[in-house]
């Protein structure tokens, strides 16, 4: 393939070792935009990434990542060309032709004769942009670990919504070829980097509410059709959308039949294809406990389903609990979720005109508690006393550019991201197991983390690593 001046390849870790060792020899190195005045950005300054999945989340992403001066969309792929999403969340359009079209028109004044190329292949996009730095992966869950597993192995960086993975071996493979390859990794868990939550994590490693026994947290949100009873059984098969490549949707997991219920969005009601609520969330509203608690393996995991679920079906809502046992820095945590509308008790220290939002967490402490009432908001603490201690703390965190923008500083040499592939894989696990709870009906898991078995219950393992189709092996 020709290299043209707008093209380069993807070097920007070598370039950033060779550019220290000039200046520990003496020798200046000036930045481009320096010579090119300021707002330019060099061409060698520039990210070029790929993204793969550009229906409501990939949209999303897209608006965050054009807010950054030093990223250029490259390509897209999905395997739909329109995907309508005005009755949904995202009220939108996307797909590859309406993005292409909404991108191109948003760079035609930053790069005159620019065009995003389109693919319904990610694979196809991966060997024909050989300029391409990163992926950023916004496809449905149980896509994820491909994605991000092929375009690592292809020596791409890469950036993977929530969760990372569906299911807990995708997981553990997911880390180790991260770790194999260097390359800088962030999951698509947005509020890990917005200050409540960071502030949240301050006050737990602080020992501002003292030694923590219990973490709850919840969300609002349930099915996208809660009526559904079983997946749907029409009379005649339904014809594939024009534009959609069915195969390539449905990757890994066994083949079958078109269903509107399937796609867009609503794929999340399907064991198959999302995680439920639990998936969904988890690794947004379980990330402060185990972030700022330290949390690994649980013992123990018991995820109940509220409301319908069968073996194809998520159920409307859930209560669950977690078991973590002490460690040599922290006693030992029980955290509690819930999800369709439910919510743990008022605690006797909140104000007794205080409820809880339709979002957040709590954490009890021997010397009080502290809510986070979500979305990125400051925590509140009680008894309000507490509030006299939080300004001598000094921060541990790293600072933050932005959640997209860490990954990019990130590729061009700077920091690890805070929800790299590591920290992110021990997440998703723990909100995967449960999931596995809840796929096996509500049932206690003993769980033997070393082995990745749960004790006693050999019918989980067909959950733990499910079944591959021929052709999508992803090792």
């Amino acid at each position: 393939m020709k290299r043209t001046n707008d093209q380069k390849p993807s070097s920007s870790r070598r370039d950033f070792i060779k550019n220290t060792s000039l200046s520990l020899a003496g020798i200046s190195i000036v930045p481009r935009h320096v010579l090119g005045g300021q707002g330019f950005t060099a061409p060698s300054d520039m990210v070029y990434l790929g993204i793969v999945g550009v229906g409501g989340r990939g949209k999303n992403n897209l608006r965050e990542l054009l807010k950054l001066d030093n990223v250029k969309v490259v390509a897209l792929a999905d395997p739909s060309e329109y995907w309508d999403l005005a009755n949904f969340y995202y009220r939108t359009t996307a797909g590859r032709g309406p993005i292409k079209e909404w991108l191109d028109k948003r760079y035609a004044e930053r790069f005159p004769g620019h065009s995003v190329k389109p693919y319904v292949d990610f694979e196809e996009m991966l060997e024909r942009e050989s300029n391409m730095d990163g992926i950023l992966c916004a496809t449905p869950d149980h896509t994820h670990a491909y994605v991000s597993i092929k375009s690592m192995r292809a020596g791409k960086h890469v950036y993977c919504e929530k969760p990372l993975t569906h299911n807990i071996e995708e997981a553990r493979l997911i880390e180790k070829v991260a770790k194999e390859t260097g390359l800088a990794t962030q999951m698509g868990n947005q509020l890990h980097s917005t200050e409540g939550i960071r502030q949240t994590v301050e006050y737990l490693r602080a020992g501002v509410i003292g030694s923590v026994s219990e973490a709850h947290a919840w969300v609002g949100a349930t099915r996208w059709i809660p009526e559904l009873r079983g997946v749907p059984q029409p009379a005649e098969p339904i014809a594939v959308p024009k534009g959609l490549d069915w195969n390539l949707w449905i990757g890994p997991r066994k083949m079958r039949e078109f269903q509107h219920v399937y796609a867009p969005v609503t794929w999340r009601d399907f064991w198959d294809f999302g995680c439920g609520a639990m998936g969904d969330f988890g690794c947004h509203d379980l990330d402060a406990a185990v972030w700022g608690l330290d949390l690994a393996a649980p013992t123990s995991v018991e995820l109940r389903p509220a409301g319908y679920s069968d073996s194809e079906i998520v159920p409307y809502g859930e209560i669950g609990y977690y078991d973590f046992p002490a460690t040599n820095s922290r006693d030992a945590v029980k955290m509690t979720w819930y999800s369709g509308g439910l919510r743990p008790p008022h605690h006797p220290l909140m104000p007794k005109d205080m409820s809880y939002t339709g979002r957040g967490a709590l954490y009890i402490g021997e010397k009080g508690i502290m809510v986070y009432e979500g979305r990125g908001q400051a925590p509140r603490l009680f008894p309000e006393s507490l509030e006299d201690q939080v300004s001598g703390i000094k921060p541990t965190l790293p600072p933050t550019k932005g959640h997209h923008a860490d990954w990019i500083a990130a590729i061009q040499g700077g920091p690890e991201p805070q929800s790299n592939f590591g920290y992110a894989s021990r997440l998703t696990e723990i909100t995967l197991l449960g999931v596995l709870s809840l796929r096996l009906g509500g049932v206690r898991l003993d769980w033997d983390h070393d082995n990745m078995k749960v004790r006693g219950r050999p019918e989980a393992d067909v959950f733990i690593s499910e079944e591959i189709r021929p052709g999508w092996e992803m090792s």
